[in-house]
């Protein structure tokens, strides 16, 4: 079986530090104020599309100051890492172990998971990995199909788990199943028109799963 990932507020616990850096940028650059909620709310776009979801008649033109002045703050508070969200390493490495190929499909930049997988001595623990910069913006399938080719496997034999609907949309988009995880950046209410498989309250209930 294919396990592919989101990363933030899936596996990381860092869907705070994510709106708060995206609220920062936001009052660098003087634009209306976004609340916690707005800002979780983009998590798992990629930043362009995160940026006009929240400015839908922002000039395109600012769109890449706003990402800008968001990686900068991003990076400047990676003195304060975020940590896995409980029993995420264990389960990581048990399901490895039983033989199952993992993945990750992320909104990050490729810069930016590169760097957090190399600060977590991961750089090589993953069998693939597709980012928003290097390929379409979910719910957009594409990462997904790139990631069962690459790996050669058919969509029925994996499975997407996320935390928002644009991750269980781009697996319902792609044709692959979806596991929901109701403690990340989005209601279970969001998840549930995606139709996942399970929605699990923690990350070991995989274990349960097929």
């Amino acid at each position: 079986m294919l396990f592919v990932f989101d990363w933030d507020g899936t596996l990381l616990d860092s869907t705070d530090k994510i709106a708060g850096c995206m609220q920062k940028a936001i009052a660098e650059l003087g634009l209306p104020e976004r609340s916690t909620e707005q800002a979780k709310s983009i998590i798992g776009l990629g930043l362009p599309e995160a940026v006009q979801t929240l400015f839908p008649e922002i000039d395109k033109a600012i769109i890449p100051e706003v990402t800008a002045a968001y990686s900068r703050h991003f990076v400047a508070d990676d003195q304060t890492p975020c940590d896995f969200f409980p029993n995420v390493d264990d389960v990581l490495k048990q399901l490895r172990a039983e033989g199952h190929l993992l993945a990750v499909a992320t909104g990050k930049s490729r810069r930016g998971l590169n760097r957090v997988l190399a600060n977590m001595s991961l750089t090589d623990f993953f069998d693939g990995s597709r980012c928003a910069d290097e390929t379409a913006s979910k719910p957009d399938p594409l990462m997904l199909n790139q990631l069962l080719q690459e790996l050669d496997v058919e969509v029925s034999s994996a499975v997407m788990v996320g935390d928002t609907d644009f991750d269980l949309g781009m697996a319902a988009n792609a044709g692959m199943r979806s596991i929901g995880v109701s403690y990340g950046a989005h209601s279970v209410e969001r998840l549930l028109p995606h139709k996942p498989v399970r929605i699990i309250d923690r990350f070991e209930e995989l274990l349960e799963w097929g």
